[in-house]
């Protein structure tokens, strides 16, 4: 049995259109039961679809028996909570975007991936599922696109252009206006041998985003046709050319000349390819795809595609560690995208794949972030505080600093901001002992925030002054949106309400303005822009409050989808205070719980 959500909604079995449940209700039915992250109560599937029945538990009953007439045998839908159990051969489409990629492109050209969920159907008198399904569908495009971005990467790094250049194409067809996508489809170009096409795509991109968003893409769209032209010149064959290249190339990137490390590291790959050391080529690899990814600006899709080769190299030469650590950065990359399941999938695998205690207490980090960024705050304390333990023990301070900035964050998010200021503090204090200024502004701008919460306005400002002015110093455009933000608010605070929108706004335009942005920090500065506007009255309002819905829907952040649905329902918009309360159920946070009560 083969189920669809995506596109026109059917039900086929054995290759032939099965009866489908009868009525609108009955899809939407089987669409929450099919997403809900634990069983739904009957009665909070009654409020989302029939607000206005006379006998709503009723009218559910009907839809239910609906479902088990379609789906038996092959599915059991029952109890209350109500569980839909899924029997063997039966496939959904939805829930095959939450799987690993088996680098078959091929495969999902049988399934819609374009099509919006329940496309065709509207639900006037839900206003409360309507706005459901609007997240769920922006939510579920988002994954759509995720997959097929990680299959066309996978068939670039199995020596498959031609299938990445159909796997990308089609990716474009889908978002036109993401410049990862665009750069990843030049890139397929440019490496099964057409460059002249990978150029011209760059002239058709670039031409886009001028005429559609006034921007110049970043550098590395061009730099994308060039993926197939690799060094010139002649190695120095030997395996101590190559070492000395990749130790070079490590301490360039950690005294922060990040281009003159980058060319070693290249060198370093070039070096232990001509000397058929596979290990060298394959740690090479990894520190190259890592300082693109960390140390380069923008530079999140060359990254992620020289760790697809590094991990393809490392399964075929059977280097467990290797693949470890070019698995925990993917899933990094594809954390700050807000690509969850694809993260989740990464993540797994590193954990599984090391027994080096600095590595895992850095993947810990990774997924705790992930989880962090997804409201699931329980599992994320827990994960993060593992990390920050496993650092310590490990002597991995900068480590400890990476997870306890993330423990502080939880926290002030949640409230608490005693734990919060000594998670901080503790950050700040590691950060100072390394001398890591390059990440000082992110702690600091969270000590300000706490700072802020508690009336310490002086030192709230005094802080995200000095935090704004290194984060510009490094060049980091989180930090800066971070930090202008907190400068923004303190404005708004005051009353002075043109300054909160020259900071908000800048923060905003910062935080966004790489296509590797990290989008939890982008979906925080919206929402504080959109506080602000919808406190005021400001006639932007409503935009601010769109986009934040959109980033926030489309990346997996279930606090910031609630906050949206928060500011829509003070503007008053239908059904945004009932989706706001359901949204928010599942998610353990006082602070939120009491802004939801407030609608």
């Amino acid at each position: 049995m083969l189920v669809r959500l995506l596109g026109a909604p059917s039900i086929e079995v054995d290759g032939a259109t099965a009866p489908a449940p009868r009525g609108r209700k009955a899809w939407a039915l089987l669409a929450c039961l099919l997403l809900a992250e634990r069983p739904p109560t009957r009665q909070r599937l009654a409020t989302l679809l029939f607000p206005d029945a006379d006998d709503p538990l009723g009218a559910l009953r009907w839809s239910l028996a609906e479902v088990r007439r379609s789906l038996r045998p092959h599915v059991d839908v029952t109890g209350d909570p109500v569980r839909l159990v899924l029997g063997d051969g039966v496939t959904v489409d939805v829930t095959l975007l939450r799987g690993a990629v088996d680098v078959n492109g091929a495969a999902l050209g049988r399934f819609d991936l374009g099509g919006e969920l329940l496309e065709g159907m509207a639900f006037d008198g839900c206003p409360a599922f309507e706005s459901w399904l609007l997240v769920e569908r922006r939510r579920l495009a988002a994954s759509a696109e995720a997959l097929l971005h990680e299959t066309a990467l996978a068939e670039l790094a199995a020596g498959r252009p031609s299938d990445a250049v159909t796997t990308a194409g089609r990716l474009v067809g889908l978002n036109p206006l993401d410049e990862n996508f665009q750069t990843l489809f030049v890139r397929s170009l440019a490496t099964a041998g057409q460059r002249g096409a990978a150029l011209d795509q760059v002239d058709r991109a670039t031409a886009l985003f001028r005429r559609e968003l006034g921007a110049e893409p970043s550098p590395g769209l061009r730099s994308a046709a060039d993926a197939n032209l690799g060094l010139t010149g002649s190695a120095r064959v030997g395996r101590a050319a190559a070492e000395a290249q990749l130790e070079a190339g490590n301490a360039a990137i950690s005294a922060g000349a990040v281009d003159a490390g980058l060319e070693c590291l290249r060198r370093a790959v070039h070096e232990a390819g001509a000397a058929h050391d596979p290990p060298l080529r394959l740690e090479a690899l990894v520190a190259l795809g890592t300082a693109l990814v960390h140390g380069a600006r923008g530079r999140d899709e060359e990254g992620a595609a020289v760790l697809h080769q590094a991990l393809a190299g490392a399964h075929t030469a059977g280097v467990p560690e290797v693949a470890a650590k070019a698995s925990r950065v993917l899933g990094f990359v594809d954390v700050q995208a807000g690509r969850r399941e694809r993260a989740d999938e990464w993540l797994t695998r590193a954990e599984e794949l090391t027994t080096d205690p600095h590595e895992l207490s850095a993947v810990l980090g990774v997924r705790g972030m992930n989880l962090s960024d997804m409201a699931r705050y329980a599992d994320a304390l827990d994960t993060l505080r593992r990390s920050v333990d496993t650092a310590k023990s490990a002597g991995s301070r900068r480590q400890a600093a990476w997870s306890g900035s993330l423990v502080g964050r939880l926290h002030l998010l949640r409230g608490e901001t005693h734990q919060a200021t000594e998670a901080v503090e503790e950050t700040m204090a590691l950060v100072a002992a390394e001398r890591w200024m390059a990440f000082a502004p992110w702690p600091e701008s969270l000590r300000a925030e706490i700072d802020r919460a508690e009336g310490e306005t002086r030192a709230a400002d005094d802080r995200y002054t000095h935090a704004f002015a290194l984060a510009c110093q490094v060049g980091d455009p989180c930090w800066e949106g971070m930090s202008a933000r907190g400068a923004g608010l303190l404005r708004a605070d005051a009353g002075d309400l043109d300054g909160a929108l020259r900071w908000l706004e800048d923060g905003v335009a910062r935080a966004t303005r790489l296509p590797d942005t990290y989008q939890w920090v982008s979906g925080y500065v919206l929402d504080a822009t959109a506080g602000v506007t919808v406190a005021a009255g400001d006639p932007s309002a409503a935009a601010w409050v769109d986009r934040l819905a959109e980033v926030a829907a489309r990346s997996g952040m279930r606090e910031l989808v609630v906050r949206a649905h928060v500011h829509g329902a003070h503007l008053g918009r239908p059904g945004e205070a009932e989706a706001a309360a359901l949204a928010a159920a599942d998610i353990d946070n006082p602070v939120l719980a009491e802004l939801v009560a407030s609608v």
